[in-house]
């Protein structure tokens, strides 16, 4: 079943957005590095699409290097677009910022044309840690969870240059359903919308296929990847002892391990998703949705028609 979660303060956040970004410059999308693609939000691509945009890669230090080489060239290759990898916290690495910033819009900058730059990314991606790395100071709260920032924020980097930050920002529904469940994975959905037993079975598939020794070394496991998804989870609740009573194996508990451990990159560093994988994703994703649109005119269609005829009776 697709993840799906969109929270009543997103649709003012996508509201608010829509008004700011007829004054901003350039538009920064903080991204997670273990999942680009996921992470990138079609709605904001839509709403900011003729802006300059700098993409940041973030968390790369629990990322796959290599795979984060495969994204930058990605998202380089675009027209407008330029990306960097980073450490939100790392404030060296920060201030290569406002430098890329200025080269988007080399024509902002001094008293008369400040640089006016807009910051989004999903729920939990570390944007409130890169902009307090940005500034040396505490503007934003940070937390490992979704929806910490709640209302848009001004925020003055220098005398002509201002960073607007928003709330993390879902759209309101994700067509990709891979995306859904590595943005689970990731913390970038709030726990109430998905089942951790789900997600943790579906990183397990991915895992399994694309990181198995990282998984053997971990769990103390072998032949991982000729194991079941299932088999993999009672291994590691069995492994670590998360146990019911008469030998059972607490599949929560188990599952809560691998989430966890995957997120704090204890596993090792991880990317869940190749350019080429997740183009190949939301095609079918696009598929799917547009098989379903047809479908529900195709109802709407019908049932119009039954109402005119009733109407002509």
């Amino acid at each position: 079943m697709a993840i799906q979660w969109f929270p009543g303060h997103m649709n003012l956040t996508r509201k608010a957005i829509a008004e700011r970004i007829k004054d901003i410059d350039v538009v920064i999308e903080v991204l997670d590095a273990r999942l680009p693609g996921s992470s990138a939000n079609p709605l904001l691509a839509e709403m900011t699409g003729h802006k300059p945009t700098l993409k940041i890669l973030n968390k790369q230090d629990l990322a796959d290097p290599d795979r984060t080489l495969q994204w930058l060239d990605h998202y380089n290759a675009q027209p407008g677009v330029r990306a960097v990898a980073l450490k939100a916290s790392d404030a060296i690495s920060t201030q290569r910022l406002a430098p890329a910033c200025h080269a988007l819009a080399p024509g902002r900058g001094g008293m008369a044309k400040p640089m006016r730059v807009l910051i989004c990314g999903v729920p939990n991606v570390g944007k409130s840690t890169l902009i307090n790395a940005l500034t040396n100071k505490r503007h934003a709260k940070t937390g490992d969870e979704a929806g910490i920032t709640k209302l848009e924020q001004r925020i003055t980097l220098a005398d002509d240059f201002y960073l607007y930050d928003t709330p993390g920002l879902l759209w309101p529904r994700i067509i990709v359903a891979k995306s859904g469940y590595n943005l689970a994975a990731s913390g970038a959905i709030g726990r109430n919308a998905y089942d951790e037993e789900e997600v943790a079975l579906e990183l397990l598939d991915y895992l399994r296929q694309h990181y198995a020794g990282l998984l053997e070394a971990r769990f103390k496991l072998a032949g991982v990847a000729q194991m079941k998804d299932e088999e993999v989870l009672e291994s590691v609740g069995r492994q670590r002892g998360a146990l019911l009573g008469k030998g059972r194996i607490n599949l929560q508990k188990a599952a809560e391990i691998v989430i966890q451990e995957f997120r704090g990159a204890i596993l090792g560093r991880i990317t869940l998703e190749t350019p080429q994988e997740f183009a190949q994703w939301l095609a079918a994703g696009q598929q799917l949705d547009a098989q379903r649109l047809a479908k529900k005119a195709a109802r709407t269609g019908k049932g119009k028609q039954a109402d005119q005829s009733a109407s002509d009776e």
